[in-house]
């Protein structure tokens, strides 16, 4: 079982920057990790995903703006979200997925307002 605890969310103005973190209960050495986002009525989304081997992808909504990175010697990654926008605003959920099961933080909210 991998447990997943976010962090680093908060209130920022639109073009601020913040950057979350995901802490990992086991080695995430072997695991693609992803961040996903969710607003109210809304189904998850997902933001951006990084394999084993360190290979990234984004949506088309954070791309150039959002860079995800992983330090597998901390069990940690990262989302690193620049120029925010308030259409960015959501609770952003890590996940592991590991042997067919998913597994979830219990996220983090991200406002973007003035």
């Amino acid at each position: 079982q991998v447990q997943l605890v976010e962090s680093g969310g908060g209130l920022v103005q639109p073009g601020g920057s913040l950057r979350l973190s995901c802490a990992a209960s086991v080695g995430i050495f072997r695991i693609r990790m992803s961040w996903y986002r969710q607003t109210p009525g809304k189904q998850r989304e997902l933001v951006a995903a990084i394999s084993s081997g360190g290979s990234t992808n984004y949506s088309d909504s954070v791309k150039g703006r959002f860079t995800m990175s992983r330090d597998n010697a901390k069990n940690t990654v990262y989302l690193q979200m620049n120029s925010l926008k308030p259409e960015d605003t959501a609770v952003y959920y890590c996940n592991a997925y590991q042997m067919a099961a998913n597994y979830w933080g219990q996220g983090t909210q991200v406002t973007v307002s003035s």
